[in-house]
């Protein structure tokens, strides 16, 4: 089910068209004759969307909106209204009613484009809710870690490898979220509870790399003035996380094996033996086949690791999580910086859209921030970054083309994956059949 809607029309004729309408779309309809009805029916009861006439005996529709639209989770209005009365429509608007539709409709579709809008924005403002309850508890959630329908089956296969005790081994280009994919098999794991412990080994200097995995001893080396735990102590129980493990030097490869292989290691400058309790996952943003034939990369650790490989793909390849990602990070800097604002311009929105993204999430968040910094009420192209926009002027030539292509490559890879099962397809896109069966033909794509 989409959504419970209450439809409030006093043409009978016209509440059943709009029904059948509501209802082939996915909707659960409540109906009113009147705007009596309506009330008592709001009342008691709780409605993801109003579809009201705005005129109707004895209670108008602006009326019942008046009444209803201070209410804890009042739900939005959708005002249905003659030519004559469009003007009272705008002010109602004015007021808070999200979008109105003149009477006679010209076609189904003129509701159901509004009704796909109004119940998307409903959904996302939900999802920024758990986002903010999930940020409290230190790591986003799934719902934005795993954006885009690229991310579904990564998201499978994390559910899946995540109660099990195998090594995983993350590929991804720098800022597609490969340390919050491996946070989120920790905490779906039995290790929950122990310690998640991340080391990028591109940011150590490689002398002091061992020391950071192993630990050392008291006057192990100059500046050892005491013993200090490794990495590898430090989560004990719990997980190890290991980024960018194909900058991890030819010697310490040798010595993580033996770790993988015999669950023990010592600190530098011991003797003792200490157990090595602690699950690995490791990331990396290059090929380690190329890196094992290049020899640059130990055959036999490379093995160890790839028990359970994950590929991330990059923003580009998933551009349908854009606009949950810019409303997540425009919320969150908005609140971080104390400033109110209410969105991006529809322009700024469709350069995002078109960008390559070569930096990924990681650059996404960052223009965002600056963006917020930037924006006076709403985050414009000029708040973007030169560099973007120029890039953009190349890469999105006909914008609109570029956007309708992305689309259409979406529907065939959803029709190529349930083989042809249209039912099916339009699940998994979240839209309804006839919604699909409108966009094939518009894509020229009835009949493949």
């Amino acid at each position: 089910m989409k959504g419970y809607v209450l439809l409030a029309e006093d043409d009978e004729t016209f509440r059943s068209f709009l029904q059948t309408i509501l209802e082939d779309e996915g909707y659960k309809v409540t109906l009113a004759g009147d705007g009596r009805h309506a009330a008592q029916l709001l009342a008691r009861e709780s409605f993801d969307l109003v579809i009201s006439d705005l005129k109707m005996p004895g209670k108008g529709g602006l009326e019942l909106f008046r009444e209803t639209r201070n209410a804890p989770s009042a739900p939005p209005f959708i005002f249905l209204t003659a030519f004559g009365t469009v003007d009272e429509a705008v002010a109602a608007m004015k007021e808070g009613a999200v979008d109105f539709l003149t009477k006679p409709l010209p076609s189904p579709n003129a509701l159901t484009a509004v009704l796909d809008r109004v119940m998307e924005t409903r959904l996302r403002a939900k999802t920024l809710v758990s986002m903010r309850e999930s940020e409290i508890a230190g790591l986003p959630p799934e719902e934005l870690i795993f954006a885009g329908m690229a991310m579904r089956s990564v998201h499978k296969l994390v559910h899946d490898v995540a109660g099990t005790t195998a090594n995983v081994l993350i590929y991804g280009e720098s800022g597609t979220g490969k340390e919050l994919v491996a946070r989120s098999i920790h905490l779906l794991s039995q290790r929950s509870s122990a310690p998640f412990i991340p080391l990028n080994c591109a940011a150590i200097p490689e002398n002091l790399l061992e020391s950071e995995l192993f630990g050392h001893e008291k006057g192990a080396f100059t500046g050892a003035i005491h013993a200090r735990q490794g990495k590898f102590e430090l989560a004990g129980g719990g997980t190890i996380f290991l980024d960018e493990i194909g900058e991890m030097p030819p010697a310490l490869q040798a010595k993580l094996l033996r770790v993988l292989q015999e669950r023990t290691f010592e600190r530098v400058g011991g003797s003792r033996e200490i157990r090595a309790d602690m699950r690995v996952i490791a990331a990396t943003n290059r090929n380690l086949e190329e890196e094992v034939s290049e020899r640059r990369f130990r055959e036999d650790l490379f093995y160890r690791l790839n028990v359970f490989p994950l590929n991330l793909p990059p923003l580009r390849e998933r551009r349908d999580a854009i606009p949950l990602l810019v409303e997540y990070f425009l919320d969150r800097f908005s609140r971080q910086l104390g400033k109110t604002v209410r969105g991006l311009d529809p322009a700024a929105m469709e350069i995002l859209s078109v960008y390559p993204w070569p930096g990924n999430v990681r650059e996404l968040q960052n223009v965002i921030e600056r963006g917020v910094i930037l924006a006076q009420g709403v985050v414009r192209c000029e708040n973007l970054p030169n560099a973007m926009l120029q890039a953009s002027a190349i890469e999105g030539r006909d914008s609109r083309e570029v956007l309708r292509g992305v689309e259409r490559d979406i529907i065939v890879r959803a029709l190529e994956k349930h083989k042809g099962n249209r039912r099916l397809a339009a699940e998994e896109l979240g839209i309804s059949r006839r919604s699909l069966q409108y966009k094939l033909k518009d894509f020229g794509l009835v009949g493949e």
